[in-house]
């Protein structure tokens, strides 16, 4: 098959075209870098099977032309992060909505066979029902809650008016290898893992109570390559939850990277946690379902969140030289 990947070299995209040529795939990759980074694929830039479209998907012809005799579209391309969307509605908007529009579109205009897209379990917005089943939701809170709904209504549309099959996968709390530690908007694994490092003292928003189903790199690429690969006509045109299936407070996240780094760094020094506000457009606690994904596509979690973050510290290390 050939596939292509929008945000093919972002953390998650980038790990997922590396999992697609070890399979043998031949894979286009599609990025904007404005989130994504080169050096994230600059290892498969000379691969026989492997081509970079330096484009954006809000253009629809740059769009047709990296999605030219492909078989599946895995568009993971979005700006990412609660907070950024709250700060930046507009941009936001255009990214994630119309930007998607422009590539299911144009997936249906050129006879594609399969849709695979990156949801997000921001999609459940103030449901208070644990664990979060993929047919109840509440109202989304933040804008990026509300692009990634919509992508969900339009993947239905397009799939009851135009025949497209598609999945969607609502990912829970990502981490691993490639996340990016720095930056305003960087993920709470891997900035705790930076901070400590830097001997700093990480902040937690809130008490520390809060919890979520954090989900290694490695289980979500599995399961977006299931997706890809699913057969089962039954198992199309359905969202999913892909997480671990277990929920951790940031408190307790705290210890479990405290001695992580403690066993590889035993001399360093590593602060106490210190607490701020809660941050808006959170949600209080998230722990997913997983038993619709296990019964249709056979996914089931390989790496825990201790394994994880081990992996993770690991790559931080390594990547720091």
């Amino acid at each position: 098959m050939k596939i292509l990947v929008t945000g093919g070299a972002g953390f998650i995209g980038s790990n997922l075209c590396d999992a697609l040529l070890e399979r043998n795939y031949e894979v286009h990759c599609m990025d904007n870098l404005l989130t994504g980074k080169l050096e994230n694929i600059s290892h498969a830039l000379n691969h026989p099977k492997f081509t970079f479209f330096h484009t954006d998907i809000r253009d629809i012809e740059a769009c047709r032309e990296a999605m030219n005799g492909c078989d599946v579209v895995a568009h993971l391309a979005a700006l990412g992060s609660v907070p950024r969307s709250i700060n930046d509605p507009l941009t936001t908007n255009s990214i994630n909505i119309d930007g998607f529009l422009n590539v299911i579109h144009t997936a249906k205009e050129l006879g594609i066979p399969r849709f695979i897209f990156a949801a997000s379990s921001s999609t459940y917005g103030d449901s208070a029902l644990l664990p979060k089943v993929e047919d109840i939701i509440g109202s989304p809170l933040s804008p990026y809650a509300v692009g990634k709904y919509v992508n969900e209504l339009y993947a239905h549309v397009y799939a009851l008016n135009y025949g497209l099959s598609y999945i969607g996968l609502r990912y829970f709390n990502v981490f691993g290898k490639r996340q990016d530690p720095h930056g305003a908007y960087a993920a709470v694994i891997p900035k705790f893992i930076q901070q400590f490092l830097d001997g700093e003292a990480p902040i937690i928003n809130g008490d520390g109570t809060n919890t979520r189903d954090f989900t290694h790199i490695e289980n979500v690429v599995d399961a977006t390559l299931r997706a890809i690969e699913n057969t089962k006509a039954d198992a199309d045109n359905q969202i999913y939850n892909v997480a671990y299936g277990s929920s951790t407070s940031l408190n307790e996240l705290a210890e479990l990277v405290t001695e992580a780094i403690a066993s590889r760094k035993p001399q360093a020094t590593l602060h106490k946690i210190s607490y701020g506000p809660f941050r808006k457009g959170d949600i209080p606690h998230s722990l997913a379902s997983i038993e619709k994904i296990k019964a249709h596509l056979g996914y089931s979690p390989r790496v825990s969140i201790q394994e994880g973050i081990q992996k993770t510290v690991d790559w931080i290390l390594s990547s720091k030289g």
